[in-house]
């Protein structure tokens, strides 16, 4: 008998690792991803900023001009990452002009909502 524990006991160690065949390269240089992992586009300032502005649109007071503004980042933050897709944030970029289509006429409506039932009385 030997003195060998059975090769699937739950006590023996791990099997090693198996080696490579190549040689490692390391990523090549622009490939690198920040530390969010490229969620958020910092390389495209125009496409995050179309994204928020496009958020804040909803809100009432500022959603005209500021549907307006996120509308135009988004279009030129398309524009950035078209031109250099290392850059991402299209994503952001499409938000920003969704929410800026739906704010402006959303707050339109209310708008003329309110100056109607002033007038009316």
């Amino acid at each position: 008998m030997s003195n060998q524990p059975p090769p699937n006991a739950p006590y023996s160690p791990p099997p090693p690792a198996p080696q490579g065949g190549g040689p490692q390269h390391p990523h090549p240089p622009g490939s690198q991803g920040d530390s969010t992992g490229g969620v958020i586009p910092y390389k495209n300032p125009k496409a995050l900023v179309a994204y928020y502005l496009g958020i804040f649109s909803l809100f009432p007071a500022l959603g005209f001009p500021l549907g307006i503004a996120s509308i135009w980042l988004g279009v030129l933050g398309l524009k950035a990452r078209n031109r250099d897709p290392i850059i991402k944030g299209h994503v952001h970029a499409w938000i920003g002009i969704v929410l800026g289509v739906i704010g402006m006429p959303l707050h339109l409506l209310v708008g003329l909502g309110v100056i109607t039932a002033i007038v009316s009385g």
